[in-house]
Protein backbone atom coordinates (compact mmCIF):
# COMPACT_ATOMS: atom_id res chain seq x y z
CA UNK A 1 0.00 0.00 0.00
CA UNK A 2 1.19 3.54 -0.82
CA UNK A 3 2.47 6.16 1.83
CA UNK A 4 0.42 9.16 1.65
CA UNK A 5 1.17 12.41 3.07
CA UNK A 6 -1.50 14.60 4.29
CA UNK A 7 -1.36 18.39 5.51
CA UNK A 8 -3.76 20.71 7.31
CA UNK A 9 -3.43 24.22 8.47
CA UNK A 10 -4.24 26.44 11.34
CA UNK A 11 -3.47 29.80 12.71
CA UNK A 12 -3.26 32.17 15.59
CA UNK A 13 -2.17 34.94 16.50
CA UNK A 14 0.67 34.96 19.09
CA UNK A 15 3.01 38.12 20.73
CA UNK A 16 6.76 37.86 21.37
CA UNK A 17 9.74 39.64 21.94
CA UNK A 18 13.09 38.74 21.40
CA UNK A 19 15.53 39.52 24.18
CA UNK A 20 18.89 40.42 23.34
CA UNK A 21 18.00 40.78 20.15
CA UNK A 22 19.91 44.15 18.17
CA UNK A 23 16.72 45.03 15.88
CA UNK A 24 13.10 45.79 16.18
CA UNK A 25 11.57 42.61 17.25
CA UNK A 26 13.69 43.10 20.75
CA UNK A 27 10.12 44.85 21.18
CA UNK A 28 7.12 43.01 22.36
CA UNK A 29 4.91 42.63 19.27
CA UNK A 30 2.93 40.15 17.06
CA UNK A 31 2.15 37.57 14.36
CA UNK A 32 -0.85 36.08 12.78
CA UNK A 33 0.97 32.56 12.06
CA UNK A 34 0.05 30.05 10.02
CA UNK A 35 1.03 26.44 10.33
CA UNK A 36 1.18 23.41 8.16
CA UNK A 37 1.05 20.37 9.95
CA UNK A 38 2.02 17.16 7.18
CA UNK A 39 1.64 13.63 8.47
CA UNK A 40 2.72 10.57 6.50
CA UNK A 41 1.24 7.20 6.67
CA UNK A 42 -0.86 4.21 4.40
CA UNK A 43 -4.40 5.11 4.08
CA UNK A 44 -6.55 2.74 6.11
CA UNK A 45 -7.59 -0.53 4.02
CA UNK A 46 -9.88 -2.57 5.94
CA UNK A 47 -13.42 -1.98 4.58
CA UNK A 48 -15.16 -2.31 7.76
CA UNK A 49 -13.28 0.62 9.50
CA UNK A 50 -15.52 3.54 9.76
CA UNK A 51 -12.18 5.99 8.46
CA UNK A 52 -11.86 3.67 5.55
CA UNK A 53 -9.29 5.46 2.99
CA UNK A 54 -8.22 7.85 5.69
CA UNK A 55 -4.54 7.87 6.53
CA UNK A 56 -5.46 9.82 9.55
CA UNK A 57 -8.62 11.69 10.12
CA UNK A 58 -7.98 15.64 9.60
CA UNK A 59 -10.46 15.91 12.29
CA UNK A 60 -8.31 13.86 14.56
CA UNK A 61 -5.28 15.67 13.81
CA UNK A 62 -6.86 19.16 14.05
CA UNK A 63 -7.66 17.78 17.86
CA UNK A 64 -4.19 16.80 18.52
CA UNK A 65 -2.82 20.19 16.90
CA UNK A 66 -5.36 23.11 18.83
CA UNK A 67 -5.09 21.28 22.04
CA UNK A 68 -0.90 21.45 21.65
CA UNK A 69 -0.58 23.96 19.94
CA UNK A 70 -3.25 26.29 19.11
CA UNK A 71 -5.09 26.80 22.26
CA UNK A 72 -1.92 27.06 24.15
CA UNK A 73 -0.25 30.05 21.71
CA UNK A 74 -3.21 31.95 20.26
CA UNK A 75 -3.50 35.54 21.88
CA UNK A 76 -0.74 34.65 23.73
CA UNK A 77 2.51 36.48 24.59
CA UNK A 78 5.49 34.38 24.24
CA UNK A 79 8.66 35.25 26.14
CA UNK A 80 11.94 33.05 26.73
CA UNK A 81 12.05 32.00 30.53
CA UNK A 82 15.65 32.60 31.10
CA UNK A 83 15.58 36.46 30.12
CA UNK A 84 14.69 39.75 32.38
CA UNK A 85 11.33 39.53 30.35
CA UNK A 86 10.14 37.38 33.48
CA UNK A 87 9.37 40.57 34.89
CA UNK A 88 7.22 41.61 32.03
CA UNK A 89 5.66 38.24 31.98
CA UNK A 90 4.77 38.70 35.96
CA UNK A 91 3.29 41.95 35.64
CA UNK A 92 1.36 41.23 32.57
CA UNK A 93 -0.35 37.73 33.96
CA UNK A 94 -1.34 39.98 37.22
CA UNK A 95 -3.62 41.71 34.98
CA UNK A 96 -5.21 38.73 33.31
CA UNK A 97 -3.34 38.38 30.20
CA UNK A 98 -2.18 34.97 28.63
CA UNK A 99 1.64 34.77 28.86
CA UNK A 100 3.78 31.76 27.84
CA UNK A 101 7.46 31.21 29.38
CA UNK A 102 9.35 28.95 27.03
CA UNK A 103 12.78 27.79 27.79
CA UNK A 104 14.07 29.26 24.03
CA UNK A 105 14.03 32.56 22.70
CA UNK A 106 10.21 32.13 20.60
CA UNK A 107 12.03 32.90 17.38
CA UNK A 108 9.96 30.63 14.49
CA UNK A 109 13.15 28.59 14.17
CA UNK A 110 12.63 27.57 18.19
CA UNK A 111 9.04 27.68 17.74
CA UNK A 112 8.76 25.12 15.44
CA UNK A 113 11.26 22.45 17.00
CA UNK A 114 9.00 22.93 19.79
CA UNK A 115 5.80 22.42 18.13
CA UNK A 116 7.52 19.05 15.82
CA UNK A 117 8.47 17.17 19.64
CA UNK A 118 4.57 18.50 20.94
CA UNK A 119 2.81 16.87 17.89
CA UNK A 120 5.28 13.28 17.45
CA UNK A 121 4.46 12.75 21.01
CA UNK A 122 0.12 12.55 20.32
CA UNK A 123 0.49 11.18 16.99
CA UNK A 124 -0.82 7.76 16.67
CA UNK A 125 1.95 4.73 16.16
CA UNK A 126 1.67 4.08 12.67
CA UNK A 127 1.44 7.79 11.90
CA UNK A 128 4.36 9.83 11.53
CA UNK A 129 4.98 13.98 11.54
CA UNK A 130 6.48 14.47 8.01
CA UNK A 131 7.12 18.57 8.34
CA UNK A 132 6.02 21.30 9.67
CA UNK A 133 5.96 24.65 8.24
CA UNK A 134 5.55 28.16 10.78
CA UNK A 135 4.95 31.44 8.94
CA UNK A 136 5.00 34.35 10.68
CA UNK A 137 4.80 36.99 7.72
CA UNK A 138 3.33 36.80 4.12
CA UNK A 139 7.38 36.15 3.40
CA UNK A 140 8.79 34.94 6.38
CA UNK A 141 9.18 31.39 7.37
CA UNK A 142 10.40 28.14 9.08
CA UNK A 143 10.36 24.72 8.37
CA UNK A 144 11.24 21.27 9.93
CA UNK A 145 11.44 18.29 8.43
CA UNK A 146 11.92 14.64 9.81
CA UNK A 147 13.97 13.22 7.42
CA UNK A 148 16.61 15.95 8.78
CA UNK A 149 16.53 15.66 12.48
Amino acid sequence: MSRIRITKQFSFETGHALYGYDGKCKNVHGHSYKLSVTVIGTPISDTSHVKLGMVIDFGDLKKIVNSEIVDKFDHATVFNKNTPHVELAKELESRGHNVLLVDYQPTSEEMVIDFAEKIKARLPEDIQLHSLKLQETETSFAEWFASEN
